[in-house]
């Protein structure tokens, strides 16, 4: 990927402002499930204009980086590309990482020796549910020792009480339920410290391309601050009201042999026939200082809208495109017009208002270029 130089486009320069109006389009599938719908494709309940939000959007860049970073990335670019919002992911996990990482303490650690038979027993069966933070010595040669490094938070440590082996176990041996929740008690934090937490948030921008690019809330566990991101995205709106339609799907194998007799077993799809959206996003380059973000990051930002379409296949979103990415950027850090008059500029029309749109081509897009304000460059990038 480029470095930032003068051979870098004006639109991967992170010193200067940066707005952009994306258009994506959806053919007979679901863009955007509404959880509390039962799924069905989010909708505004006055207009019926479809919804997709800003979440979903990022989540199909963050899948794009996190493959870029996979495959096809340099073993120094992947080191930058880590992901923190993942799949499965621990969130306080990765921010203990950092604290590793930067030789930063994460707790007052406190040590207890196991002297009863019957909680030693007890804390060998345990020993495979402990959390990392926990540290069991079991040797013939010294006396058997439980750590605690006191990094755990509430929350995490209620989870691992409650887990049904961990609970079983506390219930049947109540010693040893005593022994873990008196050194739980023992053990402190390390008292709040700002230049701690402001090394660590460094380190969390330095390698995880969504916390420098989008932000991050990372005071959750260990406290690494809140970062705001120089890069935000509006929710997708769609262009005309959208036809949610919830279809009866069958299949002709079934879960369990008693249903081996049925004639079928029913489902449900629920799709759009068709949806042009529109959405908006925004880059500071203030922010962009802050948290890091370079020339290469910015690069692959916009590389990620324009292929992450292809990378984010499924029966249920159907046929998804990328339509439209029109970036106006600004000679300066301050900008040079507001970005609602530039988006402005780009006009999508029905071609015919009487039917319901079914295609891209249904519409006519119209991009005014003529006497920008001075200072703006506009690049159409799809």
């Amino acid at each position: 990927m480029t470095s930032h130089g003068s051979d870098v486009p004006v639109y991967c320069d992170p010193q200067k402002r940066h707005d952009f109006v994306l258009l994506f389009d959806v053919t007979d599938g679901n863009p955007n499930g509404d959880p509390d719908g039962g799924n069905l494709p989010r909708t505004d309940a006055e207009t019926a204009q479809g919804l997709v939000t800003d979440v979903a959007l990022k989540r199909k860049i963050r899948n794009y980086v996190a493959t870029y970073a996979e495959y096809e990335a340099t073993e120094a670019e992947a080191q930058r590309l880590k992901i923190f919002v993942e799949h499965r992911g621990v969130l306080n996990d990765h921010i203990r990482r950092a604290y590793v990482a930067e030789n930063i303490p994460v707790g007052m650690a406190a040590k207890k020796p196991v002297k009863e038979a019957t909680v030693l027993a007890g804390l060998r069966e345990l020993q495979s549910y402990l959390p990392p933070a926990f540290t069991f010595s079991d040797s013939d040669e010294e006396e058997p020792t439980l750590e605690y490094s006191g990094e755990l938070s509430e929350e995490e440590l209620k989870e691992f009480y409650e887990t049904e082996t961990v609970a079983e176990l506390f219930k049947q041996n109540k010693e040893l339920a005593k022994l873990i929740k008196d050194l739980v008690k023992e053990a402190g934090k390390p008292a709040k410290n700002y230049d701690n937490a402001k090394k660590a948030q460094a380190w969390m921008c330095a390698n995880f391309y969504d916390v420098r690019m989008f932000g991050a809330v990372m005071s959750t566990g260990l406290n690494a601050g809140q970062v705001r991101g120089p890069m935000q995205l509006t929710f997708g709106r769609s262009l005309d009201p959208i036809l949610p339609t919830d279809l009866s799907i069958t299949r002709v194998a079934v879960t369990d042999k008693k249903d081996r007799e049925k004639l079928q077993t029913m489902g449900r799809k629920a799709i759009i026939p068709y949806g042009l959206y529109r959405s908006y996003g925004f880059f500071s380059p203030y922010l962009a200082d802050q948290t890091g973000v370079n020339a290469s990051d910015l690069k692959l930002f916009w590389d990620a809208l324009l292929g992450m379409w292809d990378h984010d296949r499924s029966a249920s979103r159907g046929m998804m495109a990328l339509r439209g990415l029109y970036i106006f950027t600004h000679d300066n850090k301050l900008g040079r017009a507001p970005a609602h008059q530039l988006f402005e500029r780009i006009q999508v029309e029905l071609r015919d208002k009487g039917l319901p749109p079914r295609k891209f081509q249904d519409y006519n897009v119209v991009v005014d270029d003529r006497s920008l304000p001075e200072g703006i460059t506009l690049t159409r990038l799809a």
